[in-house]
C-alpha cells in the first residue's frame, strides 16, 4: 500500500501567502509522477463513504446558512479553483464560519496536499474540531489514491508514514 508522509507544504506554495498566526495548516505527500491538476482530480473525487459523510455534513449545516454544495462552485468542481499553475492548484472558498483552501503542489517526485483553514468565529473553531477526524481520514485516503496512479510504485522513504 502506498505510504502517505505527513510533512509541511513546501514554502514555494502560493498557499503560504494566506497563512496567518493561529490558522490551521496540515500537509501530506506521496511519491507520484502526476501533474498537480491530475492529482487534484483523483484526490478530490470522493469515494462513496466520503461522499456520504459530506451529505450528512450538508444536512446538518444547511439550517445555519453555510455553503453546502455544487451551487457554490464553478464549472461543476467540488470546490472553485482560486490559483493554478503547472505545478500547483489551489481550491477552496470563504464562508461565514471559516475560509479554507486545499493546495496540491508538485515538487520534485512528490505531490503535496495541504489544507489551510482560517476560522472566522467560534462556530468555525467548533466546526473544525468536529470534522478533524473525518478530514484526516479523507485526506489520507485521497493521497493513497493519488499514489496508486504513480508509475514508479509506492514511495520509498525513511520518513514516518502516517
Amino acid at each position: 500500500m502506498p505510504k502517505v508522509i505527513k510533512t509541511p507544504l513546501p514554502k514555494s506554495s502560493q498557499l503560504w501567502t494566506m497563512v496567518h498566526a493561529g490558522d490551521f495548516m496540515d500537509g501530506y505527500a506521496v511519491r507520484c509522477d502526476l501533474a498537480a491538476s491530475e492529482a487534484a482530480n483523483i484526490g478530490l473525487s470522493m469515494p462513496v463513504w466520503a461522499d456520504a459523510l459530506l451529505k450528512v455534513r450538508n444536512a446538518i449545516v444547511k439550517p445555519f446558512g453555510l455553503k453546502t454544495g455544487m451551487e457554490d462552485t464553478s464549472e461543476g468542481a467540488i470546490f472553485p479553483i482560486t490559483h493554478e499553475t503547472e505545478d500547483e492548484i489551489i481550491l477552496g472558498t470563504d464562508d461565514q464560519h471559516l475560509n479554507f483552501r486545499i493546495a496540491m503542489k508538485r515538487e520534485g517526485a512528490m505531490i503535496h496536499m495541504a489544507t489551510w483553514v482560517h476560522r472566522n468565529n467560534i462556530f468555525g473553531r467548533a466546526y473544525l474540531a468536529a470534522v478533524m477526524p473525518f478530514h484526516i481520514m479523507i485526506v489520507r485516503d485521497a493521497m493513497r489514491r493519488i499514489a496508486r496512479h504513480n508509475s514508479d510504485g509506492p514511495i520509498a522513504s525513511t520518513a514516518k508514514a502516517q
